[in-house]
């Protein structure tokens, strides 16, 4: 009996990234009342936008809204497994955050990345910068967030046996 073909799941290789192209991450993320809650008291966020139902009542939204920082989470959450699942090195950090829309409790989230940009690294034999320019939409379509953020991504390995 011939030896089983085994494939780990895992992100893409520095070689592997295209610029230009768009990588779709799914399944999407519906969020609830219980995410936003944990994570706004989690991270010490007081704000009452997010944990006041009377007075999130009173506001122009007339109800509490998703943390944002929950929201960027989310969307850098959701390309883990596609693009950097054990070949990230670090993140080198982000350029540019915009929220256009709010997120609200029941709302499900969906993300995509165009990869923007690729060098190897000039300090750092075997790995190698890519710029990737994040897209969360709910189900409706509307952009909710957007983000742009360098990544140190490692080359691929010389005996790396999984080429596709």
């Amino acid at each position: 009996m011939s030896a089983q073909r085994r494939v780990t799941q895992r992100g893409l290789w520095f070689e592997e990234f295209e610029v230009g192209t768009v990588y779709e991450h799914r399944p999407g993320r519906t969020v609830t009342e219980a995410d936003n809650v944990a994570f706004t008291t989690m991270t010490m966020n007081t704000q009452a936008l997010h944990l006041d139902a009377a007075y999130s009542e009173g506001t122009e939204f007339g109800e509490r809204l998703v943390n944002s920082m929950f929201t960027l989470s989310t969307l850098v959450g959701l390309s883990v497994a596609q693009l950097t699942q054990g070949t990230i090195v670090a993140n080198l950090g982000f350029s540019e955050i915009k929220f256009p829309a709010p997120v609200r409790h029941g709302d499900t989230l969906y993300a995509e990345t165009l990869v923007t940009d690729k060098r190897e690294s000039k300090s750092r034999p075997g790995q190698g910068i890519v710029t990737l320019e994040h897209t969360a939409r709910n189900q409706h379509g509307d952009v909710v967030a957007v983000a742009v953020r360098q990544t140190l991504v490692q080359c691929r390995p010389a005996d790396d046996t999984q080429k596709g």
